[in-house]
């Protein structure tokens, strides 16, 4: 018996047919799915990438925008509170221990969604994300850990509302829910709920594929990849081998200059800040990291109950002089991957320092939040000088200016700044 759509998670190849089966080419573009839609004039008015307005959205989805007089907004965003999770039975096959699933899981476990759309593995490549709209708590098991390229999950609004559904949770990267924050009123859903992850750096997957063969003699074999606060990459392998590589070990030489696209490389939103709660590993030091930013992000951790312990987010070191390096690798790699100018008798040992005398927990996440900030700006004047005016926010300026970087006046953002002095300058040197 043939299964209706509403018995399983389907990929988008087996969901009715959208108007645009792929998408037109744009010089920044991350095939969120908007340009798959009936209308693709739609991206428009909804693309990061084009002419961003965090101040307004951010107003309209957490009712403010981010404070900068508070100290950490300016960084990561309007929240309520930060903590530091796990679950006290992590989930098998799950990222970390499993946070992200299991949240969806509860909203349909409860009622509280018809759906969720979210990505799923490619049957034929673990790693390729597939869109997917799931209806049952059981099948979200089959979504759990991380996939890399680009998917075009919001293409998946127009089936799901053509199902029925009015009630939605969306899991994406920040590219992702800037667009759907930006178009949600269009769809006329009853209510959408967004579980946000954090993203900094994406490529195809088929680059990918390229990346873990230089990491392994058996890439095949591999089936778990993380990049932790540790300043190690943690490979798991499918006869049951864990392996820990240092950052400064990989092989981030070998890769060619545009392993990671120009969307990436010019991202303003690392913290994935129109999210209801964002679930990711930067402030977590070894755990989970919460940033629940709205009240519907409250009764999303509130669902999980005992099943979750919380503790507050450390932070220590300083971080400075990573950052300081960091633009200086990017200055000299002019456009290509930024490479430490460090001899390779010295990266164990410097290795071996990083993760007891770097940056940690919140600090760690500043550290890559300003490095994200510091890319978006070199990156876009070197390649795409006339969109600095309307693709840099404010925000952005701020969180560069301790490093001497600030808009000259054909750059200035055309939105209104954060309300007071960046936070840069307060206890966090």
């Amino acid at each position: 018996m043939t299964a209706s759509v509403q018995e399983i998670p389907l990929s988008a190849r087996e969901l009715p047919a959208p108007a645009n089966q792929s998408a037109p080419f744009r010089s920044l573009c991350t095939d969120c799915g908007v340009s798959r839609m009936d209308d693709p004039s739609r991206c428009g008015r909804a693309c990061q990438f084009i002419k961003p307005d965090y101040p307004r959205l951010e107003g309209e989805v957490h009712g403010r925008a981010r404070d900068a007089a508070r100290t950490d907004e300016l960084f990561f965003g309007p929240f309520r509170r930060m903590v530091r999770a796990k679950l006290k039975h992590p989930a098998a096959g799950a990222q970390w221990t499993g946070i992200t699933t299991r949240l969806a899981e509860r909203l349909l476990e409860t009622g509280e969604v018809d759906g969720v759309l979210t990505m799923a593995p490619d049957p034929d490549d673990r790693w390729r994300p597939v869109p997917v709209i799931v209806t049952k708590a059981a099948d979200m098991a089959a979504c759990r850990g991380m996939r890399m390229g680009y998917a075009p999950l919001l293409q998946l609004l127009e089936p799901a509302r053509a199902m029925g559904h009015r009630r939605l949770a969306v899991i994406g990267i920040p590219c992702q829910v800037y667009a759907l924050r930006a178009l949600q009123a269009e769809f006329g859903f009853e209510r959408i709920t967004v579980i946000g992850t954090p993203c900094s750096d994406n490529t195809t997957t088929e680059r990918f594929h390229e990346f873990l063969a230089l990491l392994s003699e058996d890439p095949d074999d591999i089936v778990y990849l993380e990049f932790r606060a540790d300043y190690h990459v943690e490979l798991r392998f499918a006869d049951g081998r864990v392996r820990e590589v240092p950052f400064l070990q990989l092989p981030i030489s070998k890769l060619p200059p545009d392993f990671f696209p120009m969307t990436c490389r010019t991202c303003v939103d690392y913290t994935n800040v129109l999210a209801d709660i964002t679930v990711g590993y930067m402030g977590g030091q070894g755990e989970q990291w919460l940033i629940v930013r709205n009240q519907r992000g409250e009764e999303l951790l509130g669902l999980l109950g005992d099943e979750v312990e919380i503790s507050e987010p450390g932070s220590a070191g300083r971080r400075k002089g990573a950052v300081t390096g960091f633009l200086a690798n990017v200055e000299r790699a002019a456009g290509g991957l930024p490479l430490r100018a460090m001899p390779n008798w010295l990266r164990p040992i410097v290795g071996w320092l990083m993760p007891r005398i770097g940056p940690r927990g919140l600090e760690f996440a500043r550290t890559r939040v300003e490095m994200k900030a510091i890319e978006t700006v070199l990156h876009l004047r070197r390649a795409f000088p006339k969109r600095m005016r309307t693709m840099v926010p404010a925000h952005v300026w701020a969180l560069v200016a301790p490093y001497g970087l600030a808009p000259t006046e054909e750059e200035m953002p055309l939105h209104d700044p954060p309300a007071s002095k960046s936070s840069t300058a307060d206890s966090h040197p």
